[in-house]
């Protein structure tokens, strides 16, 4: 093929992932379409804090090769160092060199530490899978602390401190205060040790979402045991303990949930324009400023409801769109944003969930959120393994040795 177009897709995340699926469903003549990631897989965050906890990893861990078995998609696992925008050329870290004629951009974002000493160091965070299986193995050692040991020093180990009241520290911290009581009874550890701190610089919980969400979020951590401190800075962090502007708290486990920012290599990229947020500045096409050919997707690009997982993902549908209108010389639409369906798991089987002006809570709320879940695996799977991959959602996956017995008789 020689005048064939080439698209190229950096990212395989939610809407890197859902931008070849559809340029690959609509048949375009003449185009090869490229994904190239820095991992064979795909991983679900928004289950990411259940495999802390103890569920399968199958659930947030899918192989590309399965969402894109006889797709025409290649996909190819590097990690992007450079990007090109004028010369139309990518460069991996494995030294290969990417060409493109259309290139999208969905390099999703990364933890930001705010420059406060020792965070960086000490703090344990679960935005990959690999950062989860390490906080879960962190986690039971803990538990396995010596019986004999000092009261302080057993204090210290079941003391877990959570920095950021937005949606992954709210969801983590719900989740842990149901783990660690089984993880005691496991361990014949005295679950009267158990605290588990929520940290929270903002005057409330869930800033991102309205006010009576966040108090019925808020009311639902208390009854879990959860405490709250609001309008605190963390200032530093050592080995065994975290200093606030006010106080200072001894533990051996402080989670980092306060920060986010998009890709560093967006700010390495010649051509592209950010925010004072550092995130890509695009037309009403998502396309990059100044590019007809350039496309940001996702948690970089500047737009109402970025950071989301939906919105990637219509982000991804939107710009295969616009190429197959481009390649095929027709008008192109606007980009529309579309406000979100929120959904806030606290702790097995409660969730708030927030749709346009309707709210649930509870029971039916967990129910909401674990059909969307299911909804999504099949829109990227065959329904065979997307009930399969829900499924494993279900199922506990212990690795230590005390806790499995347990698991296996259950």
């Amino acid at each position: 093929m020689e005048n064939y177009k080439k698209i190229v897709i950096v990212g395989g995340g939610f809407g890197g992932i859902r931008a070849a699926l559809n340029l690959t469903e609509k048949q375009l003549p003449n185009t090869k379409i490229i994904l190239i990631s820095d991992k064979s897989h795909f991983e679900y965050h928004p289950a990411l804090y259940r495999v802390i906890t103890g569920r399968s990893p199958l659930e947030v861990c899918i192989p590309l090769r399965e969402i894109f078995i006889g797709k025409n998609v290649e996909t190819l696992e590097d990690t992007i160092i450079k990007v090109n925008l004028k010369e139309k050329l990518l460069e991996g870290s494995s030294g290969s060199r990417y060409s493109f004629d259309f290139l999208i951009l969905a390099l999703g974002s990364e933890t930001v530490y705010f420059n406060i000493p020792g965070i960086k160091e000490f703090s344990s965070g679960f935005k990959s899978i690999s950062e989860a299986l390490r906080l879960k193995k962190h986690l039971h050692e803990l538990f396995n602390t010596d019986k004999k040991a000092v009261f302080e020093e057993r204090v210290r180990a079941a003391h877990i401190i959570i920095v950021g009241g937005g949606a992954s520290g709210t969801e983590i911290a719900g989740e842990l205060a149901i783990y660690t009581k089984k993880l005691a009874r496991n361990h014949k550890f005295d679950s009267s040790f158990i605290t588990i701190d929520l940290i929270e610089a903002a005057p409330r919980l869930l800033l991102a979402l309205p006010e009576d969400i966040a108090r019925k979020v808020e009311n639902r951590l208390h009854c879990l045991g959860v405490n709250i401190f609001l309008n605190r800075t963390v200032v530093k962090e050592d080995i065994e303990e975290v200093y606030l502007k006010d106080m200072e708290m001894k533990t051996k486990t402080v989670i980092w949930t306060a920060g986010i920012k998009p890709h560093r290599l967006y700010s390495q990229i010649e051509g592209l324009t950010l925010n004072n947020k550092g995130r890509v500045m695009i037309d009403e096409f998502l396309q990059a400023q100044g590019w007809n050919n350039i496309f940001i997707i996702g948690d970089a690009a500047a737009t109402l409801y970025t950071g989301m997982a939906q919105t990637a993902t219509r982000d991804g549908q939107f710009v295969a769109e616009i190429i197959k209108r481009k390649l095929f010389g027709r008008q192109i639409s606007l980009y529309q944003p579309k406000p979100p369906f929120y959904a806030i798991p606290v702790g097995p089987g409660w969730a708030a969930v927030m749709m346009g002006n309707l709210r649930f809570y509870g029971r039916i709320g967990w129910w909401f959120r674990r059909i969307a879940d299911l909804r999504f695996f099949l829109s990227i799977l065959p329904w065979q393994k997307a009930i399969s991959a829900f499924r494993s959602g279900k199922t506990l996956c212990e690795s230590c040795t005390i806790c499995l017995p347990e698991e296996i008789i259950n």
